[in-house]
């Protein structure tokens, strides 16, 4: 069931719309747990659970799986109908703002970072490819699985989860590792693209060391896209000057 559940899990959003946004996609990860209710598919629980389930839902869809593991335990234990709808409410908004700053500001420019700075190094268009492709899902993949797993162990108790260093130390953590990545990858992307030859390398090196350092110091005090473009500013000065 739970195996049926998790593939499902990747095409929640097949159905979205902007009438119930993920709620049609909710209900279809969580039918195959709903069929073990009494009565079956053609039962009663399972059409009342069905539409219950239909209903207007809005989370990241990776996390969206915290809120799949734990409606369908608490549906299958019988919760009163009412507590697990005030339950649904409650996720949205967790669930929501936790995954943007984990996955969209935090892994996926992380992953795109490091495919960049394999880029620099020298690797091949399609190994970059390959390599994005394969650490971004990786991410993907063990969200979905770990959140399954820890909704439907904990079900109307999930919010305790939900207080895991991942989720809550994980996007400062993964900002300081895209500055490092950002700061390696892109003067070595710069110099590939540009053709500067391995005169400058140990420069680069050093100035990519010396960035990280000030990206971690300044990050409290600095914001991200204005050091962004004081980096891109100081490099065309550069190419200009050269």
């Amino acid at each position: 069931m739970r195996t049926a559940i998790l593939l499902r899990l990747f095409a929640i959003q097949g159905s979205w719309n902007y009438e119930t946004l993920m709620g049609n996609g909710m209900a279809f990860c969580l039918e195959p747990a709903l069929r073990r209710l009494p009565g079956g598919a053609r039962g009663e629980p399972y059409r009342a659970a069905v539409a219950r389930q239909s209903r207007y839902f809005n989370a990241h869809p990776y996390l969206a799986a915290f809120a799949v593991g734990a409606l369908a335990r608490a549906e299958l234990d019988g919760e009163a109908p009412d507590r697990i709808e005030r339950f649904r409410t409650a996720l949205c908004g967790p669930l929501g703002s936790v995954g943007d700053r984990l996955v969209w500001a935090g892994w996926l420019p992380l992953s795109s970072l490091v495919a960049l700075a394999l880029f620099g190094w020298g690797a091949p268009a399609l190994t970059v490819v390959l390599a994005f492709l394969v650490l971004y899902n990786l991410g993907h993949v063990a969200l979905l699985f770990w959140g399954l797993r820890t909704g439907w162990s904990q079900g109307l108790g999930v919010a305790a989860g939900l207080g895991h260093p991942v989720l809550r130390r994980g996007p400062t953590t993964m900002a300081r590792a895209a500055a490092l990545a950002a700061g390696i990858g892109i003067p070595l992307a710069f110099t590939r693209i540009v053709g500067a030859g391995r005169t400058l390398l140990s420069e680069i090196l050093l100035a990519t060391l010396l960035g990280a350092f000030l990206v971690v110091k300044a990050q409290a005090r600095v914001e991200g896209w204005r050091f962004a473009l004081l980096v891109v500013s100081a490099f065309v000065l550069f190419s200009v000057v050269r």
